[in-house]
Formats: C-alpha cells, structure tokens, sequence
C-alpha cells in the first residue's frame, strides 16, 4: 500500500477507522471534563492526573489476567461489547453527588476493561492490513486521534465552560455508544485468531515467551517508559495552567499528529528505521525549559515539539511485529498498549504526587530528565548487544 487513500478500499478498515476516532473523542472530552471537575472539588493536582490517567493504573491487572482473550474472542462482539461498557460507565460518572470513592472505582474498572480492547483493536488492524500495511494504516490511525484530541479538547473545554463538567460527560457517553453502532454494524464476523479458551494462566504463559526475547524486551520497555513518564508532564497541564489546560492538551496532539505524518509518510523506511532514539530524546527535551516556568504560550510551543516524539512508536511496533509469531499479534501489541497506559498512569501518580511537593513545572522537569536518561540507557544496551552480535532490533 503507496498511500493513505489505498486504506479505504480495505472495506473494514474505515469502520475501525471511524469507531476508534469516536472512542479518542469520548475519551478526550470525558477525560477533561473529569479532571476540571475533580481539581475544581479538591484542589489536588494529584487526584486532577489521576482522574484522567488513572485508568491506566488498572491495565497491568489486565496484562496479567485477560491478555490471552485477544486473540481467542470474536473481534466484532468484543469491540463493540467494550465500547458500550464505557459508555454505560462514563454515564455513571455524571450522576449528581457521586462519591469521589466511586468515581474512582468507575474509572479503575474502565480501565482494567480498556487492557483487553487494545490487543484486539490492533491485532484486527494488523489482519485487514497486513504486512507493511500496518504501519501505514496505524500512523493514519494516530493522525486521526491527533486532530480528534486537538478538536475533542477545544470542544471539551468549550462544553465544561459554558455547560457543566457532568452534560460533557454524558456527550462522552453518547460518543462511545455511537463507536459501539460502528463496529457492529461495519464489521465482519470473524473468527479468533487462535484457539483455545482465555485464561489467566495462558495469559501468564504467553507473557512470559514475548518476555523471553531480549530484543522484544528492549522494544517493550521503550514503547513503555519513556512516552509514559512525558504523559506523566501533560497530566500537570491542569495544574498548571488551570485555565488554559485545553490549549495545551491541543498544542501536544498537534505535536503529535505531525510526528505520525513525518514518521509514517513522509519519511523513507531506512531513515525512518534510525530515528526512534532521536525522537524519543526529542519528546523529553521541550519539558526541561518547565524548569524556567515558561508563560502558557511558550509552555503551548514547548509542548508540541516535544510530541513529535511520539512519532517514535511507529518505528518501535513494526519492529515488535517482525520479532512476533502472528498468532501472538494482538497479545503482543495488546501488552505493548497495556503496558503503555500502565506506565502513563504510573507517571501520572508519580507526577500529581511530585507537584504536591514541589510545583507541577518542577515535576515535569524531573520527569523529562528520567524519560531522557532511560532513552540513552536503552539505547546503550542496545549498542551492547549489536557488539555482542545479537539480533540488531531495539528501540534505535
């Protein structure tokens, strides 16, 4: 496939295409909703972060539980089954006069639910475009997600700011049961792609063999750490310019979209097969200036330089891809996305729990310097095993 207008005549891919932009969409304007609402009832940038990265807390628990299902169910039941759960769930969520015990409880189950739906998104995908199609057809997915971020946050602050945090939620909750209408009607029947009945123990088991080579091992924690602690600075956008969080959530999805159009485009496989260490280095860099507590328009530019970065994940899955066996696709990309989100909610923690004690320019910064340094490191060990003659694949 030369061009993105070839991903169109692959009947089943734009209904993915649509369902998961509408599932970015839900996610975004919720997400923001939730956050201005929490830190407007607390005051805490710590429960701010966590009630719109919290949810990925709960996907390690799904790592090491559901995983072997995304291979082992029907793909068109289980998309559009996950997408009416979160839109029943994010409902909820508007209820008057819900404890915060439980709103958190409501996320924390999205999110454990959320582990599963990545490894059969993304093994789909991997089916209707297979080979060097996937590359192609995922920076188009992420191209996508980025102008739906850049559009759901404007409309979900506008929605915040002249209705209330809880009839934006309820929008979220009609855009996830519109995804829900898309695959189940776009999709076609088909069947799993292994057998065998899920089980937390297959789960365990097939873990433990992606985890076994040290190539993939490398590939998996650069896909994890380094975007994960950089996700861990935007959850302090709230808190630290309250007021114009949207603006910065927006300029970081633009980084971003541009990133996947040079990475997945614009640019030739040999130089794009170089560049994941660059970029990675380059998605941590922007947030050291936090350190200077720039004013929100420089915060704005700093921030979508820094998620051109991003465009690094595009190089980092092919090469998982090549080192995966395809009946362990949407298990292998499923931990990749599991694990991604585990480390973003992570950083989150890390990040509310730091500008609690210092200030959120402050932990931003700390956590850009721990991203770069587990860059180099990774792409030292990488080095190593080149010299030692081991398989050349890393996050480089």
């Amino acid at each position: 496939m030369r061009g993105y207008q070839s991903l169109f005549r692959t009947r089943e891919f734009t209904p993915l295409f649509v369902a998961s932009s509408l599932q970015v969409a839900a996610s975004t304007i919720g997400g923001l909703a939730l956050g201005t609402s929490v830190y407007a009832a607390t005051g805490s940038p710590l429960l701010s972060a966590l009630s719109m990265f919290g949810p990925s807390l709960a996907q390690v628990i799904g790592a090491t539980t559901l995983l072997s299902a995304a291979d082992r169910l029907p793909p068109r039941a289980t998309t559009t089954g996950l997408a009416v759960v979160f839109a029943a769930s994010t409902a909820s969520l508007a209820l008057p006069g819900l404890p915060l015990w439980t709103v958190f409880a409501v996320i924390a189950a999205q999110g454990l639910v959320a582990s599963l739906g990545g490894g059969v998104r993304w093994g789909l995908l991997n089916e209707i475009l297979p080979g060097d199609g996937y590359p192609l057809g995922r920076s188009l997915f992420n191209m996508l997600h980025g102008l739906t971020q850049i559009a759901g946050y404007a409309t979900g602050g506008a929605l915040v700011a002249l209705l209330s945090p809880a009839v934006t939620l309820l929008v979220s909750a009609a855009l996830y049961a519109a995804a829900a209408l898309c695959t189940a009607l776009g999709l076609s029947r088909r069947a799993p792609r292994a057998t065998g009945r899920p089980s937390v123990a297959e789960t365990w088991r097939t873990n433990a063999l992606l985890w076994s080579s040290a190539p993939r091992r490398r590939l998996f924690l650069g896909l994890w750490i380094p975007n994960g602690l950089v996700v861990g600075c935007e959850s302090l956008f709230v808190a630290y310019a309250p007021d114009r969080a949207g603006l910065l959530f927006a300029c970081a999805a633009l980084g971003m979209l541009v990133g996947d159009v040079t990475v997945g485009r614009l640019l030739p496989p040999r130089v794009r097969d170089r560049l994941a260490t660059p970029l990675l280095l380059l998605l941590a860099t922007p947030y050291l200036l936090f350190a200077l507590h720039p004013p929100t328009p420089a915060a704005a530019c700093c921030a979508t330089l820094a998620s051109v970065g991003f465009g690094a994940s595009l190089v980092q899955q092919r090469h998982l891809l090549t080192l995966t066996p395809p009946e362990l696709t949407g298990h292998a990309l499923g931990l990749h996305s599991a694990g991604m989100l585990t480390w973003q909610g992570l950083s989150a923690t890390l990040a509310g729990t730091l500008a609690q004690l210092t200030s959120p320019a402050t932990a931003m910064t700390l956590l850009a310097v721990a991203s770069g340094t587990v860059t180099l490191g990774l792409w030292a060990a990488g080095r190593d095993e080149r010299a030692g003659h081991t398989p050349p694949l890393s996050v480089s």
